[in-house]
C-alpha cells in the first residue's frame, strides 16, 4: 500500500522559514514526478512546486518562486519543501502528491488531477 506522509508544518511568524517533508512508502518514486500543493480555507487546492524526477528539473508557482525550494532524497524516498521568507498568504494545508507513472523529458505536472497519490496534509500558519 502506497503512503505519503507529510510533516514539518507549524505556526511561524512572517519572514520565518519552515521545511516540510513527505516520506513515501510502499513503492519508490525516483523516476516519477512529485509535487507540493496547498489549500487555504475557502479556496481551491493550488499548485506550489514540482520535481519531475529525482535529480531532474523543478518548476514553481509564481507566488512562491525565489522563496520555496523543492528537493528530493532518493535514498530516503522523500521530497522536501524548503520555505523561506514566509508570508501570511502562505497559510494553508500543504499536501504532497506523486504520480504513479513515469514520463521522460521535463513536462511539468501542475494540475491536481494529474497525480495518483496524496498525503494527508500538514498545516502551515504564518502570522503577521
Amino acid at each position: 500500500q502506497v503512503q505519503l506522509v507529510e510533516s514539518g508544518g507549524g505556526l511561524v511568524q512572517a519572514g520565518d522559514s519552515l521545511r516540510l517533508s513527505c516520506a513515501a512508502s510502499g513503492r519508490t518514486f525516483g523516476r516519477n514526478a512529485m509535487s507540493w500543493f496547498r489549500q487555504a480555507p475557502g479556496k481551491e487546492r493550488e499548485f506550489v512546486a514540482v520535481s519531475v524526477r529525482s535529480g531532474g528539473s523543478t518548476y514553481y508557482a509564481d507566488s512562491v518562486k525565489g522563496r520555496f525550494t523543492i528537493s528530493r532524497d532518493n535514498a530516503k524516498n522523500t521530497v522536501y519543501l524548503q520555505m523561506n521568507s514566509l508570508k501570511p498568504e502562505d497559510t494553508a494545508v500543504y499536501y504532497c502528491a506523486a504520480r504513479s507513472s513515469y514520463r521522460s523529458g521535463s513536462y511539468f505536472y501542475t494540475r491536481s488531477s494529474e497525480y495518483d497519490y496524496w498525503g494527508q496534509g500538514t498545516q502551515v500558519t504564518v502570522s503577521s
